[in-house]
């Protein structure tokens, strides 16, 4: 038995950023509640990398709320057009992956998005399901459901089209390839980011050409990742993984900046928004706390949320190191103070370690000794606690 309509739309439409049409989505939800038939919700993921991260989930947390008001999930892995690449909010050419490559991540994939999406309920589908079967004549018939004009009319290829930046043509098929998905599964509704709306659309207007209902396209907006200003990507290095542990999520998340905190309450939680104005009204430390807290509590349960706030008040409020430390191979004996940081991946080089060190972030041992300045040596013996900022290791010689 589905809730009521109206209910369905206010929990769905949370955090929507645009619905092709809200109309029709309701008269879907309607026709569904009457036949007490569910709707067939699509999301599509390319496996480019071995991590999924926040900026995935903002799509797969609306997925998972339409199963869990009763719809089908139909989770399209795309081992067929990860190797054609993505052109959608890039300004230039994605490189496109080999099988063998595709193949490993996807397992990756589906470990990780089960952490967000009841994958056990789930209908999981390969695209190259469909796609491995085509030959060249299949392939000219899909290229002729669209022109020239239609695809440079989107807004990342408009660019680079005034930029002189090149347009390879096999990026002109991603759209088509994603929008025949929405025709093989029949899809009711698909899902993703602003960023993907032209490729949403494209599946509605194939739907159409083979006598399909089209599809509803609900997207969300695009999470910025952790400078706060680009969205969250691999490639960028701007991202919390679903897959780091508690710690390193938790530690991530209070670095934001505090004017991203509703972006994030509202995209990543289910928090009502009368609690969310609450939590933001109050300092935003405890804010930002929270907010990790509950990224946390969803991911990898209530005790490591539990621990990873206790943690933090130990290191930063009682200034008393955390009791899980990671540990660092280096030898005992005096070493170099910025061999010393860089060999214990505090710093990603000397330049960055000794700007540490001058600035009086670094320290070391139980009295928390600072060097007198970036030439000095450090005795370092099994046991030694080095520490950086927010970063904490523990020598193991």
């Amino acid at each position: 038995m589905f809730r009521p309509v109206d209910e369905q739309l206010s929990i769905l439409l949370r955090g929507a950023a645009q619905v092709e049409t809200e109309k029709e989505l309701r008269a879907k939800l309607d026709r569904s509640f009457a036949t007490n038939k569910p709707l067939r919700v699509k999301y599509g993921i390319d496996p480019t990398g071995f991590d999924v991260h926040l900026g995935h989930t903002v799509p797969l947390r609306k997925l998972r709320q339409f199963q869990e008001l009763g719809h089908t999930a139909v989770l399209i892995i795309g081992t067929a057009t990860a190797m054609v690449g993505d052109p959608s909010g890039r300004d230039s050419s994605r490189v496109g992956l080999t099988p063998e490559q595709i193949g490993k991540n996807a397992e990756s994939y589906l470990t990780q998005i089960a952490k967000v999406v009841d994958t056990s309920k789930a209908e999981v589908r390969p695209n190259g399901e469909w796609f491995g079967k085509w030959g060249f004549a299949d392939m000219l018939k899909l290229l002729g459901q669209a022109t020239v004009q239609q695809i440079l009319a989107r807004e990342d290829f408009s660019n680079r089209v005034k930029a002189g930046t090149a347009i390879y043509l096999h990026e002109c098929l991603y759209p088509l390839m994603q929008g025949w998905d929405s025709v093989e599964i029949r899809a009711d509704v698909e899902l993703g980011g602003t960023e993907q709306l032209f490729n949403l659309m494209v599946g509605r207007d194939l739907q159409k050409g083979q006598g399909q209902e089209p599809q509803i396209c609900l997207v969300s907006p695009i999470l910025r990742g952790l400078d706060g200003v680009k969205k969250m990507g691999k490639s960028l290095g701007n991202f919390i993984g679903v897959g780091e542990p508690p710690k390193e999520q938790f530690g991530k998340t209070m670095r934001i900046a505090d004017e991203m905190m509703r972006e994030w309450f509202t995209l990543l939680t289910a928090l009502p928004v009368g609690e969310i104005d609450t939590i933001l009204a109050g300092r935003p430390n405890e804010a930002k706390k929270c907010l990790g807290a509950e990224i946390v509590r969803w991911l990898h349960g209530s005790d490591a949320a539990t621990q990873v706030l206790a943690d933090w008040a130990k290191q930063f409020e009682q200034k008393v190191d955390p009791d899980d430390m990671q540990e660092v191979s280096i030898p005992a004996g005096d070493k170099p103070v910025l061999d010393l940081i860089v060999a214990a991946k505090l710093a990603d080089s000397k330049g960055q370690a000794r700007k540490k060190v001058e600035e009086g972030a670094f320290n070391y041992g139980p009295d928390k000794t600072k060097p007198a300045d970036w030439k000095a040596t450090v005795p370092v013996a099994n046991g030694l606690v080095l520490r950086l900022g927010r970063k904490v290791v523990r020598v193991k010689s």
